[in-house]
């Protein structure tokens, strides 16, 4: 038995190093004069980004370059897809004084447009929402993107994070939630396990945890009633951007700048959404507890 179990971990830490030598990654950027985060994704990280400027701006920070590039719905599939096809599906936003500009607009952007345009420091995937939780549409296609990336992208030594999304809405009625038997927490569970197996296979150490803030979210009074969504699987405009931004910020500025979402005086005033320091704090503590137990 001994030996099998010395066999085992031999395998093991062989799979390991076969998966770092293939998949690389590198550790996030610190004590930088410019950081340079490009997200790309679909319409989950264009919610989750959308007040990351805001939140950047009342923190006093001034040197965080952000780019999103995205395709509504898109997957790790369809992002192979349009750059071995140089198609010109995506929208790209960019962010360099704290507010977001449309540098591409709907179905003008290529692939290119955002990955070339920076030596990106922190490159951000995720996956489409239906398939979030469905290890088969990972596995080639995540290692296909990563190879991509490090092809492609001007800095060598970016840091390849992975954003975990979120769970629907309980009432959602789609078929896109068939696949989880129109179960919220089979579907968070589901996610949970690929994302799981994606760090291992795939090297990444960081992962945002957006998708575990929500459903923690979910279980205080600030839940709402289509649980923090506007239509059952987008985050809403005042609490689920406000929440998931938070979530961004403490993942990836709070290590690469030393500042914390903590205490941030972002509150959307004057608009539709503003939120009370109340909801406020409530948010950036439930975004807090979301990365350090991610980071376990």
């Amino acid at each position: 038995m001994k030996r099998i179990l010395i066999a085992l971990a031999a395998l093991l830490a062989s799979l390991s190093l076969a998966a770092q030598e293939k998949y690389p990654n590198y550790p996030l950027p610190v004590g930088q004069d410019t950081i340079r985060i490009l997200a790309i994704g679909n319409s989950f990280s264009d919610d989750a980004t959308q007040y990351l400027p805001d939140l950047l701006e009342a923190a006093g920070i001034h040197n965080v370059i952000l780019g999103r590039l995205y395709i509504g719905g898109c997957t790790l599939e369809r992002h192979c897809k349009e750059f071995e096809t140089n198609g010109h599906e995506y929208v790209y936003l960019k962010s360099t004084k704290n507010k977001w500009e449309t540098i591409k607009k709907y179905k003008q952007g290529s692939f290119m447009d955002g990955v070339g345009d920076e030596p990106w420091d922190i490159i951000t995937m995720q996956q489409g929402s239906p398939k979030s939780g469905r290890w088969d549409s990972y596995d080639p296609w995540l290692g296909k993107l990563i190879e991509i990336v490090r092809k492609n992208c001007s800095n060598p030594n970016a840091c390849i994070v992975w954003h975990q999304t979120w769970a629907y809405a309980s009432s959602y009625t789609n078929r896109n939630f068939a696949n989880y038997a129109y179960d919220q927490q089979y579907m968070f569970d589901s996610i949970q396990l690929c994302v799981n197996k994606a760090k291992k296979q795939y090297c990444i150490d960081i992962v945002i945890p957006s998708g575990p803030a929500v459903q923690l979210m979910r279980g205080t009074s600030l839940k709402t009633e289509k649980e923090l969504t506007r239509d059952g699987f987008h985050m809403d405009y005042k609490y689920g951007r406000y929440l998931t931004a938070c979530v961004w910020f403490e993942t990836l500025i709070k290590p690469c700048t030393g500042k914390s979402v903590k205490g941030n005086s972002f509150r959307n005033a004057g608009t539709e959404n503003e939120v009370n320091d109340k909801e406020a704090k409530l948010m950036q503590k439930v975004a807090i507890k979301a990365v350090k137990q991610a980071s376990k």
